[in-house]
C-alpha cells in the first residue's frame, strides 16, 4: 500500500515531522517534497530566531507610560546630548502623559543622564571654537534649546571680551581674500555682515574689520560705515 505523505502545518511542524521520526519519506527512503519543504522552514525559522510563537514571546504584554518613555529618552541621548525641554517635547509629540513624563526626566537629572549645564558649556565651546559664533548668538540658541536663563549666562561666562575680538578677528582673516577686488564699501559691509549674522555687536565688527583692512593698507579716514539696522 502506497504511503501518504503528510505536509507540515502553517508552523512548520505535521504529523512525522518531529525529531527522530521518518513520517515524511516515501516508500523508498528518499525525503519527500513535503519532509524537504517542511525541514527547510523550519531551519529558516530557527535561523531568524523563531516561528509565531517566539515573536509574541519577544512582543511580551503592553508597556507602560513609564518605560516607554525610558526607552524615548535613552535611544535619543545615545545620539547626543539633550536638554530637558527638548526630551520633554520629544515626549509630548510622541502621547506619552505629563506626569509619567516628568516622573522620567527628573530621574534622568537625578542620576546625571539630562545636565543642562554641561550641555550649555559643551555646547559653547563647540559652537564658538567650531563656528565663531558670539555670546548673542550662542545665548539665543540655547534659550531656544530651553537652557534657563541664569545657566546661559554661566556657559557664556568662559567666553570674555578678548576671546571674543580674536575669533572675530580670525574669521575676518579668513574671509579677507575672497573680497579682493572689491570695493572698499562693499568690502567692510561683507566682513562686517558676517560677523553681525554670527552675533557680533556692530561696534565690534566694525573695529576689527577696520583694523584688518587698514593693516592691508587701506586709509582708515575713508573706512567710515555703518551697519544697516536689523
Amino acid at each position: 500500500m502506497t504511503r501518504r505523505t503528510e505536509w507540515p502545518d502553517d508552523h512548520g511542524y505535521g504529523p512525522g515531522a518531529e525529531a527522530g521520526h521518518d513520517g515524511g519519506r516515501d516508500g523508498d527512503g528518499r525525503g519527500g517534497s513535503g519532509s524537504a519543504a517542511g525541514g527547510a522552514e523550519n531551519r529558516r525559522k530557527r535561523k531568524d530566531g523563531g516561528g509565531p510563537s517566539s515573536s509574541r514571546a519577544e512582543a511580551g504584554p503592553p508597556r507602560t507610560p513609564e518605560e516607554q518613555a525610558r526607552a524615548i529618552c535613552l535611544r535619543l541621548l545615545t545620539g547626543s546630548a539633550r536638554t530637558r525641554k527638548q526630551l520633554g517635547d520629544a515626549l509630548r509629540e510622541r502621547g506619552i502623559p505629563e506626569d509619567a513624563a516628568q516622573e522620567v526626566l527628573s530621574r534622568f537629572e537625578e542620576v546625571g543622564l539630562i545636565d543642562d549645564a554641561k550641555f550649555a558649556d559643551a555646547w559653547v565651546e563647540s559652537r564658538h571654537h567650531g563656528r565663531g559664533l558670539a555670546r548673542r548668538a550662542l545665548a539665543r540658541e540655547l534659550r531656544t534649546k530651553g537652557v534657563d536663563p541664569s545657566t546661559v549666562d554661566e556657559a557664556l561666562g568662559q567666553l570674555d571680551s578678548e576671546q571674543e575680538e580674536r575669533t572675530a578677528r580670525e574669521l575676518v582673516d579668513r574671509k579677507l581674500r575672497t573680497t579682493r577686488g572689491l570695493d572698499r564699501e562693499k568690502r567692510i559691509r561683507r566682513l562686517a555682515g558676517m560677523l553681525a549674522r554670527k552675533g557680533y555687536p556692530e561696534g565690534l565688527a566694525l573695529r576689527v574689520v577696520r583694523r584688518a583692512l587698514e593693516e592691508e593698507g587701506e586709509d582708515p579716514e575713508l573706512m567710515e560705515y555703518h551697519l544697516p539696522e536689523a
